[in-house]
């Protein structure tokens, strides 16, 4: 099936060549070495500590991994790899050049070739749900050590691994330690396949990311210097279809609080402008964040039109809507809200995360909403009982607390793979 699946990979190379273009027309920064995509250009080392994380959500879990990976082999060179041009801007603006960045290869096995000709990692991790049966067979064939971090795979997709289960199989063959979030997620690993004894369930090194203190005053002073005195709600992540019941939500709620500001944030920045003109055609005033203006009694919605500044928005913030949820993208993170004790609304689609969902919900540090009306509802209720507001973001802060420690366990077996000689 592998073969097939190659004649598949060389069949969809100019479409993808074609894709990858049109969307560089409107965003530029899709032409962004572009060259890297089809196995040309990479940096050239002699040795390396390779991490993957997709896009700019993978990237801020894979935080603390790097900086103790930076701190425990200083020696090493670190390479991220990424999918997106956003996720490489994250890359750079929390790394700046202390790490190597590239973007990964599309699956044609001569591109996949060049990368481990060119990169030469000592030891591999991907972060959550990447599986790839090209780049998983690179690493086997070549004896480097391949670790799933945070290692995910969703109710919703496992039936597609299944109708490819000869080839998936395959590609969990090749000696991959598996680092589940959760016993649900190795049970569906071990159904496709992988080997029981390398599948283990070390939790999810989201947890463990480091809230910088300093987050949490540099919102505070923000916030008084854009916003006065004015109560304040984020919907933050927000994706097509969604910004149009966040601010159908909005309206109804400045009935009953004309002064309440909603800072909204879309998750893809190719989207700020029609998020804007979206606003427009509300009719709401609106400041973005790009013009660094200060809000007046009369803006009733900010427009977070940056990347890079969810968390200290967050901290600027009484209450949080974590976005991705009214619509079927699967949610986002709900961590980082909690790192800053806000009481969390979210929508009801929460595959990305379910069992991370599913402990807030059972221990009430969210609330679910599933339209426009549940939103303003809740928010309504929120801002009218301060007292259930903070249970919900200390209820949040809790589930931190006792969930960290998958960092410390993903570096122990780390340890030996690393300190271990590749025979390539």
């Amino acid at each position: 099936m592998r073969h097939l699946y190659n004649v598949l990979t060389y069949l969809l190379l100019i479409p993808f060549a074609i894709y990858w273009l049109v969307r560089g027309i409107g965003n530029k920064t899709y032409l962004d070495r572009l060259w890297q995509r089809f196995g040309f250009g990479f940096p050239k080392l002699d040795e390396c500590i390779w991490v993957h994380a997709v896009s700019v959500g993978e990237v801020q879990a894979a935080v603390p991994l790097i900086q103790a990976l930076a701190e425990r082999y200083p020696e090493q060179t670190l390479l991220i790899t990424t999918v997106t041009p956003t996720g490489a801007a994250r890359v750079d603006a929390v790394f700046g050049g202390r790490v190597k960045h590239c973007y990964i290869p599309f699956e044609f096995p001569n591109a996949i070739r060049s990368f481990f000709s060119s990169v030469r990692p000592c030891a591999a991790m991907i972060m959550e749900t990447e599986i790839w049966p090209n780049l998983y067979r690179g690493c086997g064939i070549r004896n480097i050590p391949l670790i799933l971090v945070s290692a995910r795979i969703s109710p919703r997709s496992i039936s597609g691994y299944r109708r490819l289960l000869p080839l998936i199989r395959e590609t969990l063959s090749h000696g991959i330690i598996i680092a589940a979030q959760s016993q649900a997620d190795a049970d569906r690993f071990m159904e496709l396949g992988a080997n029981a004894q390398r599948t283990m369930v070390t939790g999810n090194i989201k947890f463990d990311v480091k809230t910088d203190p300093a987050i949490g005053t540099e919102g505070r002073l923000l916030r008084k210097k854009l916003f006065g005195d004015r109560r304040v709600w984020i919907a933050a992540s927000t994706h097509d279809r969604e910004e149009q019941q966040v601010l159908d939500a909005h309206r109804q709620l400045l009935t009953k609080h004309p002064d309440l500001l909603l800072l909204l944030v879309p998750r893809h920045p190719e989207r700020f402008a029609g998020v804007r003109e979206l606003i427009g055609k509300h009719a709401f005033t609106v400041v973005s964040r790009t013009q660094k203006s200060r809000c007046d009694s009369s803006t009733e919605v900010f427009l977070v039109d940056t990347m890079g500044e969810v968390p200290l928005f967050y901290a600027s913030s009484d209450i949080a809507f974590v976005g991705g949820s009214l619509v079927a993208v699967g949610g986002h993170n709900l961590l980082e809200p909690a790192a800053q004790g806000l009481p969390i609304v979210t929508g009801p689609h929460l595959f990305n995360a379910q069992d991370i969902a599913d402990q807030f919900i059972r221990l009430g540090a969210c609330r679910i909403v599933s339209d426009s009306d549940g939103l303003a509802n809740v928010i309504a209720e929120l801002i009218e009982n301060p007292e259930e507001a903070a249970r919900i973001g200390k209820a949040g802060l809790k589930i931190l607390e006792q969930n960290r420690g998958s960092l410390q366990r993903l570096l122990v077996l780390l340890e030996p793979l690393l300190d271990k000689p590749v025979e390539r």
